[in-house]
């Protein structure tokens, strides 16, 4: 595999049952690359190790007075000069390109999953785990790839040279084959101390990585309320952590590079001292000493790859383990047999588990007492039963029937036909950084304009705000920052709505699409979606009885079930319980015969005490007008 051939058409299937098992299946998928590594790996190491005999060579000859052999010693170093050479070029452009496709592989995978888990990935994943799976994980995955190659050739070549050594001299030959062994375990006690303390450091970075997130991601509110200190201080002393933990990290691998650096002197000396006594008995030549010499010195050389593969593995398996943590997660599979069909069905949506029946063509408004609940609802006529807070409600969800679409179940639908036929759009919806127009250039069915969809989101203050920041005067032009920053919750909140009316789905799930905006921009944007989808199945999960009284019908969900269907003002009338959500009342207010049971319209949040009948208010005025 070339860079030059990347992305992927098919990244393959991961083995994604621990750590290691992912990364010997990145290796088993690299098997062409590796090779050419390693073959690359050997020519360097094996002629810089062979320049010892060179060296030994042409001192003998020097020794010897002799002008033929130096000749033949210099043409030798020469050709071994041009091995190294070639060698590590050759070496070094194999290695990147394992590292740069492995890392490209693992992104491909982790984006593929992203796309396939959607917003639940977030719910089931920290969000600061993500990342940090998407950036530097995933270049520790492929230090460790590009480096198993090399480490590979290093190994071949210190066998090679060892078992070379005890061929041309055995007397020092046999120092140096019990040495090297030696050597290169030396470290091994050590590792398990220092990859203990590398995993702390990375749990200490991967805390502060989430703290900065969440900071970042509520400055706004956090400036509001004055609170912006208080997380940067927290940030600190995360930060200190870190930074203490990095520094017990470090002193635990500069001991073991220590010890890479002492004993092969002390194997140096060693070698030197007992040469010296082999050269005075005449039993080995000066030529040969500096051959044995030389050779352990260039060996020091890939004897450094040991120390290398053993960091790589050591920060590269907790990466490996988080990644393979996320490309675990899995969406509900299509059980055997399921439906292949390439359209979308149309018809009723209906959810098993709560009893909740949205009927093609109509707006349904859906009243949950619980807000938890109303999430994880959402995620099910979505068609993410397994996307729970927690594990216990995400074991509920799984247990629980498909939602059925015309009589369909979601589950047993491809993954884009399910996405075509239902849209949700989550509470806190995200918008990616670009213009305006690249924000609205969604997968659509063309049956709504961005301008439409705009003015049924009520976001013309949201376009005179754009236009004054885009350099043409166009709105659609003006570039809105990462999250939609630079944007208020409620201009974000619109914008968002926009791109989901844009994307005219045949079935929209909207999950308190106006919380964080005020009352009468509330109520329009309730009759401009009613507007704009009518004749599409449309379900609002809200609490709000300004939207609520827009609705075709409410389904009031109490305690994971329906417990009551009809039209807002009717159940304000006829369900206490209903009426107690959303005119957030209390239990003495409850409890007060004054109150609740004589409201007129249900839109009121304020009651009279002394006749019963709902006090007339502007927001109910509104209304009205807004009909």
């Amino acid at each position: 595999m070339r860079i030059s051939d990347l992305p992927y058409q098919d990244p393959g299937v991961p083995d994604a049952r621990s750590g290691p098992r992912f990364l010997l299946w990145l290796g088993r998928n690299q098997l062409g690359g590796q090779a050419k590594s390693l073959v690359w790996g050997l020519i360097h190491f094996t002629s810089v190790a062979a320049l010892a005999y060179g060296v030994g060579y042409a001192v003998q000859a020097v020794v010897d007075r002799s002008g033929t052999d130096l000749a033949k010693a210099g043409g030798l170093i020469l050709l071994l000069g041009v091995g190294v050479a070639l060698g590590d070029t050759m070496l070094h452009r194999t290695a990147v390109t394992n590292w740069i496709t492995a890392a490209a592989r693992v992104q491909q995978l982790l984006a593929r999953k992203t796309a396939a888990l959607g917003a639940a990935l977030t719910r089931r994943v920290a969000a600061g785990e993500v990342v940090a799976v998407s950036t530097g994980d995933v270049e520790k995955i492929g230090w460790f790839v590009e480096a198993l190659s090399r480490f590979a050739a290093a190994a071949l070549t210190v066998v090679i040279a060892c078992v070379g050594l005890l061929i041309y001299q055995p007397a020092l030959g046999v120092v140096v084959a019990i040495g090297m062994p030696v050597l290169a375990l030396a470290v091994l006690p050590l590792l398990p101390r220092a990859t203990q303390r590398a995993d702390h450091q990375r749990d200490k970075a991967g805390h502060a990585t989430e703290l900065a997130a969440d900071t970042v991601a509520g400055l706004r509110v956090l400036r509001g309320i004055g609170g912006e200190e208080l997380f940067l201080d927290r940030y600190r002393r995360a930060s200190q952590e870190v930074r203490r933990a990095a520094v017990r990290s470090a002193r635990m691998w500069s001991l073991i590079s220590a010890i890479q650096v002492l004993l092969p002197g002390l194997l140096v000396i060693v070698i030197v001292w007992y040469g010296i006594h082999l050269a005075r008995e005449g039993r080995i030549t000066v030529g040969e000493l500096v051959t044995v010499y030389s050779g352990v010195m260039l060996l020091n050389y890939p004897l450094r790859h040991f120390e290398e593969i053993a960091m790589a593995y050591s920060f590269s398996r907790p990466s490996a383990q988080r990644a393979s943590r996320v490309l675990s997660l899995e969406r509900v599979t299509e059980p055997d047999g399921g439906l292949r069909e390439a359209k979308a069905p149309a018809g009723d949506l209906y959810d098993p588990a709560t009893g909740l029946l949205a009927p093609e063509g109509r707006l349904t408004a859906v009243v949950c007492g619980d807000p938890d609940l109303a999430g994880r609802l959402a995620d099910r006529l979505g068609g993410h039963p397994a996307s729970g807070a927690d594990d216990e409600a995400a074991e509920e969800a799984e247990a629980a029937p498909s939602v059925l679409l015309g009589g369909v179940p979601l589950d047993e639908l491809p993954l884009d036909v399910a996405r075509t036929a239902v849209l949700v759009q989550d509470k806190d919806p995200v918008l990616l950084s670009g213009t305006l127009a690249e924000l609205l250039d969604v997968p659509a069915s063309g049956g709504v304009e961005p301008a439409e969809a705009l003015a049924a989101a009520q976001c013309s203050d949201v376009l005179d705000a754009l236009t004054q920041a885009a350099l043409d005067e166009d709105p659609m032009t003006a570039r809105i920052t990462e999250r939609g920053r630079s944007l208020s919750g409620g201009q974000r909140q619109r914008l968002a709505l926009a791109r989901s009316l844009v994307t005219d789905p045949g079935t929209l799930v909207l999950d308190e699409p106006t919380s964080a905006v005020d009352s009468h921009t509330e109520a329009r944007i309730a009759q401009g979606v009613r507007a704009l989808r009518r004749g599409r199945t449309t379900v609002v999960l809200t609490s709000s009885p300004l939207v609520l009284d827009r609705a075709d019908r409410v389904v009031f969900v109490h305690e994971g079930e329906v417990a009551a269907v009809g039209e807002h003002r009717e159940l304000v009338r006829t369900e206490p319980r209903y009426r107690a959500v959303v005119t957030r009342e209390t239990e003495e207010e409850q409890a007060s015969p004054g109150t609740g049971t004589g409201t007129s319209t249900g839109t009121s949040t304020s009651t009279s005490t002394s006749t019963g009948a709902a006090t007339r208010t502007d927001i109910e005025i509104d209304i009205e007008e807004t009909a």
